[in-house]
């Protein structure tokens, strides 16, 4: 999407691979000759991601934060330089302030057959809390998993369950109850790949995603 701010530069903020990314951004820079693209990281250190830039039958492919290209009216794209992080910071502050925070991700586990959490889990439950507190609008999902061991039936339950609980804590915490999705895979998305029947602790937990 484009928000047409200023007709003279295009910023394109992409996020690291699973995280919203934003669409481009006009942004005033004077004397700029077109629009410029660049393509920055994951806030949160993650890998980055891609963008492919085309002006008719040309095209330029920026693959790491800070490269770029600038393309004029009925011109190809120029060959992609990089532009460095300080460089980036200055030139397009007001662009990152109006970016919404990059959203939070925490996997809580759970004991065997349980909608207990681990003492490990247990101890970062209080990070999670802080996430949310530290949103001033925060949209939480929870979603509860499962090892293969039971019926397909009865995990996709114990993972609603496992769901169910944290959606308990935040809600304790002060959360909407409006603002929480929680849903269950089950035993369908695996953490580990094994085969049915497998005890894997690893797949027994919760993942939360806070936006």
């Amino acid at each position: 999407m484009i928000v047409p701010l200023r007709p003279a530069l295009v910023v394109m903020l992409v996020a690291g691979a699973g995280v919203a990314g934003c669409g481009p951004r006009r942004v005033q820079t004077p004397g700029t000759p077109g629009d410029l693209i660049v393509l920055m990281g994951d806030p949160n250190g993650g890998a980055s991601g891609r963008a492919t830039v085309t002006s008719g039958a040309n095209s330029a492919e920026l693959a790491k934060p800070g490269e770029y290209t600038i393309v004029g009216i009925n011109q190809p794209p120029t060959r992609v330089s990089t532009m460095n992080e300080a460089d980036l910071k200055r030139q397009f502050a007001e662009v990152l302030a109006a970016m919404p925070p990059a959203p939070e991700r925490f996997t809580l586990f759970f004991r065997f057959e349980s909608d207990e959490l681990t003492e490990e889990s247990r101890a970062l439950v209080p990070d999670v809390l802080a996430a949310m507190k530290g949103r001033p609008v925060p949209e939480v999902a929870v979603t509860g998993h499962t090892d293969t061991t039971g019926s397909t039936a009865s995990n996709y339950d114990l993972g609603m369950k496992r769901a169910n609980m944290v959606r308990s804590l935040l809600l304790d915490a002060g959360l909407d109850p409006g603002a929480i999705e929680v849903t269950s895979h089950g035993e369908a998305v695996l953490l580990v790949k094994t085969g049915d029947e497998m005890y894997e602790p690893r797949n027994r937990r919760v993942e939360i995603t806070i936006r």
